[in-house]
């Protein structure tokens, strides 16, 4: 049998500590969280299924990440916000209206945001009071108007259709007043008749129908309401990852529409969560109604979006989109 003297002893255990301490290190180093934005709205249905579950410890993005990977999920009103936070390294992939995302692209030159799947059409409209003051163009001269927040998918929306009927839009005036609120003070202000219309997404669309009997007056049906944005430095530092957020991102699109009975539960349970109010079957349906989820991006639809940024000058001069997607 070995005779250790307790020098031999003392260095065998200092050498199993350094060995455990190294292992501890290391599986501490594996460790990646990645921060994931997203809005409390149906329209990021993929982000609320997926936060609601991260709740539940039955993560729908952990397990394909790979062992080691958290998600992090940071709700934001709009856009701007999200895209604000992905400049400041404060989150690394979003939910987001293109608008927003198109805004940074260009503000960074190309070199902050790449957009790395679709996820949601449709469910955008305008709302408007139901006596009848809006019911024709010509009737928005010297009205107000709603929208998320300046510079958002819907307030872009908004400002060049109304150019296009004629009205001078400047951010701060003009001939239609176009105010950045956010979705429940639209709600409220229109309730209270203090907006004579309101441009957004679901499920504020059917809150303002259901709850302050607004009429719809315009809807976009098939415009990109959605996609899914990474920043750039994570995509040059860890592409394979961003690769698996974005098969993951798939995959669950076509899970929810082959099920929407079971996403709708867990978007209702997420919302709750986040709005601490519950919404009703009602509203939910009419909303889903209105959406069509898919991973799809179609590059002449983000053309439409520079055109209607530069004619109400939220852009300017050629901008080069060749590195605006990025399917990894």
């Amino acid at each position: 049998m070995p005779d250790f003297s307790l020098n031999s002893l003392r260095a065998i255990a200092a050498a199993a500590a350094l060995a455990l301490l190294g292992f501890v290190t290391g599986a501490q180093a594996q460790q990646i969280t990645l921060r994931v934005g997203h809005f409390p709205n149906i329209t990021h249905a993929q982000a609320l299924v997926a936060a609601q579950l991260s709740r539940q410890g039955k993560g729908w993005f952990e397990p394909r990440l790979g062992n080691g990977v958290q998600i992090q999920w940071f709700a934001y009103n709009a856009g701007p916000s999200a895209m604000e936070a992905i400049a400041a390294n404060s989150i690394d992939l979003t939910y987001v209206g293109p608008s927003p995302a198109l805004n940074l692209y260009v503000r960074s030159q190309g070199d902050e945001v790449r957009i790395i799947a679709g996820s949601a059409e449709g469910g955008a409209a305008l709302v408007v009071q139901p006596d009848g003051r809006l019911s024709k163009p010509e009737d928005f001269r010297g009205k107000v108007i709603a929208t998320p927040q300046l510079g958002n998918t819907q307030d872009v929306a908004c400002r060049a259709w109304l150019k296009k009927q004629g009205y001078r839009i400047t951010q701060t005036g003009g001939d239609v007043k176009v105010v950045p609120a956010a979705n429940p003070d639209q709600l409220a202000l229109f309730a209270s008749k203090q907006l004579d219309g309101v441009w957004t997404v679901e499920p504020w669309v059917s809150r303002l129908e259901l709850e302050a009997k607004g009429k719809i007056y315009l809807e976009q049906k098939d415009s990109i309401t959605t996609v899914l944005v990474a920043s750039a430095k994570l995509l040059k530092e860890k592409p394979d990852l961003v690769k698996k957020f974005a098969a993951a991102h798939a995959e669950l699109t076509d899970w929810i529409n082959a099920h929407p009975d079971e996403a709708r539960k867990l978007v209702n349970a997420e919302l709750k969560e986040i709005t601490r109010r519950e919404m009703s079957a009602e509203l939910t349906d009419r909303a889903w109604s209105r959406l069509h989820f898919t991973s799809q991006i179609q590059r002449p639809a983000l053309d439409t979006f520079v055109s209607e940024a530069q004619s109400v000058g939220f852009m300017r001069g050629t901008i080069d989109l060749s590195r605006l997607v990025a399917i990894p």
